[in-house]
């Protein structure tokens, strides 16, 4: 039986250029494409993919968020992250989020094919240069310490402070949240007392940095 793929990316070049390589493969067949992570919530649900490829900062909602979400709906969907974040916050995140394996994207292509293949079948799955990062910190860290460096917040904050950052007013965070504008302001009210920020230039600037947004 083939194996199902669904594509996460914001760029379509990059979904039609993924595609064309893994329908090369006997044993693959690409069931759709999403450009963010909340369409790739909806695809899943509906096709139930065996394998979902997928971005982290992708307007919306970012992969790590998509992906934290998939795996706890679907736990039986492994999410595979191929990104061109390589810095160790966005795996350390992915990695809390569920997924099973992590490549670049200047990986060659049958790495890519043979990770697809690994992550389907239970196993993680790391480039060699992800494998690097992993084990750097772990030798360089104590193992009482810590790699979280900002104060967490909950799912739903992550996903308002996302839209905050990529220019939605209260209303429509509203619409797109099925939430009531009140709560929409307190959520922002409790995002922007826990981080210290003041403006939405902060939030934004925030949102950049770690990667939950593809501005």
């Amino acid at each position: 039986m083939n194996i199902k793929v669904l594509l996460v990316d914001d760029h379509t070049i990059v979904r039609h250029g993924l595609r064309a390589l893994l329908e090369k493969e006997a044993d693959m067949e690409v069931v759709s494409e999403a450009g963010s992570g909340r369409d790739a919530m909806q695809l899943a649900g509906e096709l139930l993919p065996d394998v979902i490829v997928m971005d982290i900062a992708m307007p919306d909602m970012n992969g790590i968020d998509a992906a934290r979400r998939i795996v706890a709906d679907h736990p039986k969907i492994n999410i595979l992250a191929l990104s061109m974040l390589g810095d160790k916050r966005f795996v350390f995140e992915m990695f809390s989020a569920g997924v099973k394996g992590y490549l670049l994207k200047d990986c060659a292509a049958d790495e890519l094919v043979r990770a697809i293949r690994a992550v389907h079948h239970g196993e993680m799955y790391l480039c060699p240069q992800i494998v690097g990062i992993v084990v750097k910190d772990f030798i360089k860290l104590p193992p009482e310490a810590s790699t979280e460096t900002s104060p967490a917040l909950t799912s739903r904050e992550r996903e308002v402070l996302q839209l905050i950052a990529e220019g939605k007013n209260a209303k429509e965070i509203a619409f797109i949240l099925r939430l009531s504008s009140k709560t929409v302001d307190t959520f922002r009210q409790s995002i922007m007392k826990k981080l210290g920020l003041n403006t939405v230039a902060e939030i934004t600037k925030y949102a950049i940095r770690e990667g939950l947004t593809s501005l």
